[in-house]
């Protein structure tokens, strides 16, 4: 927290106090994290009682804290959930069952969105709060302050379509993202980086005549369509919010503290939107088969 007031006051931490440094990299060696604050000491490592560490003491950042709080342990279990996924073919009646409880964690993220959007002024977050996340050098390396960008939403996006289904632009952000997460996530990072997503393997599995698919197949891609939607829900209203937060008569800084500009965060929409459209096609175009139609009379 010293940190970021000191930065959001002008001052750079390890200029004022250069004998912090080694014991920031210290620190950051002994937790195999980066060494400064992150999303996670800002809010899910934050006490919630009176020792609850706040930059303002306004109730809208406790808000914005809680927010955060509330789901990560959802996504913590989702990113787990994506794991498993690899363990199955889609044609597997598991895919399914594993994606849709996949999604009910994910449905958490809009809980949280709306919480925000309810308590919190764009206005506060921008002229505010915003000031307080800027990066910070630590021995000759610039860090980035705790951002929701850390939230790693992200990575379940490499499992389902990222890993290979993606753009250079949000490709270079989730490679700037992945150090300030926990450890093993950089590990599963690591993993479905050079894996397919599930949304090759269905279309892989699909083949050439979505027609021959059976209803199983058909099952996990509707699962898939199901939970991206929910995500597109999420970041469509993260959008609006951001769109707010970032006009020109009120933004005080044209990015996010976690790098992202208001055209990657509609990047990345779209790029969901292509993937989930991908799914309720291969869905769709089975559903017309008149053998399948017959068959389900």
């Amino acid at each position: 927290m010293f940190l970021g007031s000191l930065k959001r006051h002008g001052v750079q931490p390890a200029e004022a106090v250069p004998d912090v440094v080694p014991i920031l990299i210290e620190l950051g060696a002994r937790t195999d994290m980066v060494p400064r604050d992150t999303v996670h000491h800002y809010c899910t490592w934050n006490p919630i009682d009176e020792r609850r560490r706040m930059y303002t003491g306004d109730q809208q950042e406790n808000h914005l804290q809680e927010s955060v709080r509330m789901v990560f342990p959802h996504l913590r279990a989702g990113l787990e959930l994506c794991d498993l996924l690899g363990a199955f073919e889609p044609a597997d009646p598991k895919f399914a069952v594993l994606t849709d409880a996949l999604n009910g964690e994910l449905r958490w993220m809009a809980e949280s969105i709306d919480l925000v959007l309810a308590k919190v002024s764009p206005v506060f977050f921008a002229r505010i709060l915003r000031p307080y996340f800027e990066e910070i050098d630590v021995g000759e390396r610039t860090y980035l302050g705790p951002a929701a960008a850390q939230v790693p939403l992200w990575l379940i996006d490499q499992a389902i379509w990222a890993s290979d289904r993606s753009e250079p632009g949000y490709e270079e952000f989730l490679r700037d993202s992945v150090p300030y997460s926990l450890p093993r996530w950089r590990e599963l990072y690591d993993t479905w980086v050079s894996c397919p997503s599930a949304v090759t393997r269905l279309l892989d599995a699909f083949g050439s005549d979505p027609h021959e698919a059976g209803p199983a197949l058909t099952s996990s891609a509707a699962a898939i369509a199901r939970m991206l939607r929910t995500v597109i829900i999420f970041r469509g209203r993260h959008l609006g919010i951001a769109r707010q937060a970032y006009k020109e008569e009120v933004r005080l800084y044209s990015v996010g503290s976690g790098g992202a500009s208001i055209d990657l965060l509609h990047d990345i929409i779209t790029l969901t939107r292509e993937n989930a459209q991908l799914m309720k096609t291969a869905t769709e175009q089975r559903s017309a088969d008149p053998e399948t139609r017959g068959a389900s009379a």
